[in-house]
């Protein structure tokens, strides 16, 4: 007998880190040296009073039951706590806020709460691979917003076509951006949200790496505009701000009804966060926050490293100034970023990914992250750049 999946997961493209383990395997052994600079999972731990708050909770026999489906009213204080002090947004604890196993859980539930099969979607491009399959599995269709170099890779309202604009129920955004590292103001998100008022369109803003910034920037949130809470929800979690991606704990914050119908889908799927991975939460969250800045300088040290090995080498790349990643374009004589990862992955060991991953935009361009220990990526970017010269040498 053979077993069909249904039809949308039948066409649905495999997670790309997911699809590297058999590669990794095969190399290792060979013997090849592996230097992971594709994905973007912290390698530094969580303060130790965040990993103290789990264990003491964990002690509590109470605590191992079901929790509170939308999450603990301590959590969802803490999340309204944090955003009062981090961007001066004042959240309903009770209405605006929903806790999440990790907000990719959430990014992908948002599709699945509001889109009707033929519903559209505005969605920057390059993106973060899960609102594209997210709204694929919804059935739903898409417009690109392109984020262009010569625009500060922000998406631009104006090139929208007006029939596209007034049929959009939908609009992904994500600063500090995932792939790109680029940043958005105060200025951008406003017109965001006056585009998306006049449009009648949700804004679905992803703000990870909100807390990942270097060189005295801040980033702001969205809700920090006037009228965003009616317009916009924003996915936030403590994946990358405290160190925490392997606990899946996030939070989605905003619009009331939005918040309201994601609670209600995701109570038919899941059982809420382990209660001491919440306390933990509410630890990180509440408690003073400047080693946040010895941990950012360590990223941007990292950032730096990458940044100089990309110069000499000929990529076209910016230095970022918030998230995880360098989003460079491919030196002279290069033209497949898919082509070009692999071959260095197998020659050299260094792993990458390839930017046609995040969109058609990303057909020139390759992800660098920066979540490996600071000498490793100055091994990694030796070796790209002799691997790059010797192969451009080659061609000539």
């Amino acid at each position: 007998m053979q077993i069909k999946p249904a039809r949308i997961v039948q066409n649905l493209k495999p997670y790309f880190f997911a699809g590297l383990t058999k590669t990794f395997a095969e190399l290792r052994a060979r013997g090849v040296d592996i230097i992971r600079l594709d994905m973007g999972s912290p390698d530094l731990p969580p303060a130790d009073f965040i990993v103290n708050a789990l264990t003491e909770s964990a002690k509590n026999p109470k605590k191992h039951g079901y929790a509170p489906a939308a999450g603990s009213a301590e959590f969802l204080n803490a999340v309204a706590f944090y955003y009062k002090r981090r961007f001066g947004v004042d959240l309903d604890p009770k209405s605006q806020i929903l806790a999440l196993i990790g907000s990719k859980e959430g990014i992908y539930h948002i599709n699945r709460t509001l889109l009707d099969p033929g519903d559209l979607v505005l969605m920057p491009d390059p993106y973060y691979p899960v609102y594209i399959a997210g709204a694929e599995l919804a059935e739903a269709d898409v417009h690109y917003m392109p984020l262009l170099k010569k625009n500060e890779f922000l998406p631009d309202f104006d090139a929208i076509p007006a029939d596209v604009a007034k049929r959009a129920k939908m609009m992904w955004l994500n600063y500090p951006n995932n792939p790109t590292g680029a940043i958005a103001d105060l200025g951008f998100y406003k017109r965001a949200v006056e585009y998306a008022t006049e449009n009648e369109i949700l804004i679905v803003h992803d703000a990870p790496y909100c807390d990942l910034t270097f060189d005295n920037f801040k980033a702001p949130s969205i809700l920090e505009v006037p009228g965003a809470i009616d317009v916009a929800i924003e996915f936030n979690s403590l994946s990358k701000t405290y160190n925490m991606a392997g606990w899946r704990v996030g939070m989605a914050v905003g619009n009331s009804d939005v918040i309201k119908y994601l609670a209600n889908y995701k109570s038919q799927v899941d059982s809420s966060l382990f209660a001491p991975i919440m306390d933990a939460g509410i630890a990180a969250l509440t408690s003073d926050q400047n080693w946040l800045v010895g941990r950012n300088k360590i990223y941007e040290e990292r950032r730096d490293v990458v940044y100089k090995g990309l110069k000499e080498a000929g990529f076209e790349v910016d230095l970022p100034k918030a998230a995880l990643y360098l989003w460079a374009k491919l030196p002279a004589g290069f033209s497949d970023p898919v082509d070009y990862c692999a071959r260095l992955l197998n020659d050299t060991g260094v792993s990458l990914t390839p930017g046609i991953v995040y969109g058609p935009s990303g057909a020139n361009y390759v992800r660098f992250s920066i979540v490996i220990p600071t000498d490793a990526i100055q091994v990694a970017m030796q070796r790209l750049v002799e691997w790059t010269k010797a192969e451009q040498k080659a061609m000539s």
